[in-house]
């Protein structure tokens, strides 16, 4: 990356980008841009928000490539037979895999979730399928950025028979040498606003009962997403192995659904633009991958209400 490109980039960071950590940029799968802020270093790592949700993606497309899962197709309730469907609820028993992982399921909260009582809820996958609307028609895409992924979580404890962080430690973290060192339960609100601010914490969080978030919860570095982002550029290739399946790659990153009132693309988990893929999180924290120009961008940030778009920082300071 030019030098003056690189300067003009940075004061637009520190000027008004100041909660970024890190940012990596490969070109052809070389690094052309790393660079860290507030302190931070290449091991400095974040909680990556809704950047999960993508990694959770991955990860049934390689349980799907290994017949953990048989198709997306499955209803959601097939692996919870133990779960009672409450009187009126019944469409709950058509909402499908496919459902969850393009965010048409539809849910009984629209614009404010209850996650007061979700966060000290003991079982979120349970919590998770009580939210589930079984009174509206399956279908139409409504975004649900907590409460609801956690049910993939649950799905992929059930096929696999591990949990997610050792299934993704075995299959993924593992082969791209990203590393998560454990699980991460909260005793209190305390220590889940210092994981939100922390840069030294490695893990996934967990509910009381070790299932592992689906829509939040993880920390990376910058290169760890830039690993993931890079991945998927290759078709799911990495140093010479097929880690995930191309059909699952090209599958996942184009439109399945779309967010109509803010007229967004979304594949299983990834956001779809015209240039590639996306996977973004709350703060700013994203994986921005151009297949044209074979480029991935990875921002890692810490959390701050409403953070500035890095989809258009990207565009106007590196792309141009």
């Amino acid at each position: 990356m030019e030098q003056i490109k690189a300067e003009r980039l940075e004061q637009k960071i520190n000027s008004e980008y100041g909660n970024t950590t890190g940012i990596v940029i490969l070109e052809d799968g070389i690094v052309s841009y790393e660079k860290y802020f507030k302190g931070c270093t290449a091991d400095s790592r974040v909680h990556i928000y809704s950047v999960t949700k993508s990694v959770i993606s991955i990860l049934f497309g390689i349980a799907l490539d290994k017949g953990y899962i048989k198709n997306i197709e499955e209803k959601v309730l097939d692996y919870f037979p133990e779960y009672e469907v409450k009187k009126g609820q019944d469409a709950i028993q058509d909402i499908t895999l496919r459902n969850m992982l393009t965010m048409t399921a539809s849910y009984k909260y629209r614009f404010f979730p209850p996650y007061i009582k979700y966060f000290t809820s003991s079982d979120w996958v349970k919590f998770s399928l009580d939210s589930l609307d079984g009174r509206r028609k399956t279908g139409a895409f409504q975004y649900a950025p907590l409460i609801g992924p956690d049910i993939l979580s649950g799905i992929l404890v059930k096929a696999t028979g591990k949990s997610v962080l050792e299934f993704a430690k075995e299959n993924l973290f593992g082969p791209l040498e990203i590393k998560v060192e454990k699980s991460l339960l909260f005793q209190n609100k305390e220590e889940q606003m210092a994981f939100n601010q922390s840069t030294d914490m490695s893990g996934w969080v967990t509910d009381s009962r070790g299932i592992h978030t689906a829509g939040w919860g993880l920390t990376l570095t910058a290169v760890d997403m830039a690993k993931i982002g890079q991945l998927y550029l290759n078709n799911g290739m990495w140093e010479g192995g097929q880690i995930v399946s191309s059909g699952w790659v090209e599958e996942s990153t184009a439109e399945q659904s779309r967010w109509k009132k803010r007229n967004l693309p979304y594949g299983y988990l990834w956001w779809v633009n015209e240039d590639g893929f996306a996977a973004m999180g709350d703060g700013g924290n994203i994986i921005y991958v151009n297949t044209k120009k074979k480029l991935v961008v990875s921002i890692a940030s810490l959390f701050v209400p409403r953070a500035e778009d890095r989809i258009k920082l990207i565009k106007n300071y590196i792309e141009k």
